[in-house]
């Protein structure tokens, strides 16, 4: 795949136009977005990355095209899983709703330059070193058995990270709020916000996602304009997702499973893909290890598979949750009329 540097300024050049319109048309004047304005808004971002796809489809061919629309799947999948970190870190600042826009969109700015400079490493080693997809394929696999064995695991009071607890020794924080000010004045003295210290529990927690979801794009494609696009469009539209389905978040209960599925597959095929580019002496005498390859086509069907059977799954489970404990809750004229009779 051919990508002219012109094509790369360009392409940077709307996405960062992108992220600019947003800002000053939806974050720049603080309020609580509604529902039809976050469906209307993810939708069209969503509608912006698919017409990208397709012309990439259109200009690269098929291959390339099927490699983006893999990635950009798993990314939004990664994302949406980050989601419930978001609303946690939410949560343990009080960050009033009118502000979570403004942390969420600052967040997801330094989000996407902290994961440019981890795309260009990991091109940098691909390109010189074969055997990183050995390490990017077990360290995926690793992610995966962590996930599955967090998996249920609640955590009903959210802790400050320890990146936040460091923050807190050296700068002089104030416990209130002053606005959507990441910086205040008491008493003459500058003292930081509330809001920073959420805004920084958000990029340091954007670099831990970047180290999953990174590794994961990179076993789709090798390609970094598709991998570097496929994370700016997941992340583009990730504001509007939070407030869109933030009251859905606890309904999809199997979303990590899936997501460990998928990661756990995708580690497979690097390791795959790292056996039948074997340049390692220990393995086969450093040749080149006749395995079968998953394919872009194989991999795109699996992803959309497993969360197409995880949502549905969960979807279920808590609506026949929710019947069950409306079975099992009396209701007040049955509870009156059981009490008239006990007396």
């Amino acid at each position: 795949m051919h990508v002219t540097v012109t094509t790369w300024l360009i392409t940077i050049a709307v996405i960062l136009g992108l992220f600019v319109f947003d800002f000053f048309a939806h974050v720049r004047k603080p309020h609580a977005p509604t529902l039809r304005e976050s469906g209307f808004w993810s939708a069209v971002f969503i509608g912006i990355a698919i017409v990208f796809g397709l012309v990439v489809f259109a200009i690269w061919g098929p291959t390339y095209g099927g490699e983006y629309f893999a990635g950009y799947i798993t990314e939004k999948a990664l994302s949406v899983d980050n989601l419930f970190v978001f609303v946690i870190i939410m949560a343990t600042f009080a960050v009033p709703r009118e502000f979570q826009q403004k942390v969420l969109t600052i967040g997801i700015v330094l989000a996407l330059i902290m994961r440019g400079a981890f795309i260009a490493v990991g091109a940098a080693a691909i390109n010189t070193y074969s055997w990183v997809f050995y390490l990017f394929g077990f360290f995926l696999l690793y992610t995966a058995i962590k996930l599955m064995r967090e998996n249920g695991e609640e955590n009903d009071k959210p802790s400050e990270s320890k990146i936040v607890s460091i923050a807190r020794k050296f700068l002089p924080v104030h416990d209130e709020y002053d606005g959507d000010k990441l910086i205040t004045r008491i008493d003459g003295k500058r003292l930081v916000t509330p809001m920073l210290l959420a805004l920084i529990a958000i990029g340091f927690t954007d670099i831990l996602f970047a180290l999953d979801s990174i590794p994961a794009i990179y076993g789709l494609t090798s390609e970094p304009y598709l991998v570097f696009t496929a994370n700016a469009f997941a992340l583009m539209g990730l504001r509007q997702l939070f407030f869109l389905i933030g009251g859905l978040l606890e309904r999809l209960v199997y979303l990590s499973y899936g997501l460990s599925v998928i990661l756990a597959f995708i580690g497979v095929k690097l390791v795959l893909h790292a056996l039948h580019e074997n340049t390692l002496g220990f393995i086969n005498g450093g040749e080149h290890v006749a395995v079968p390859e998953i394919s872009t086509s194989v991999s795109l069907i699996v992803i959309v598979g497993v969360l197409i059977v995880t949502t549905v799954a969960s979807l279920i489970k808590t609506r026949n949750d929710d019947k069950k404990q409306s079975d099992d809750t009396p209701d007040d004229d049955s509870t009156t009329e059981a009490e008239n009779l006990s007396r």
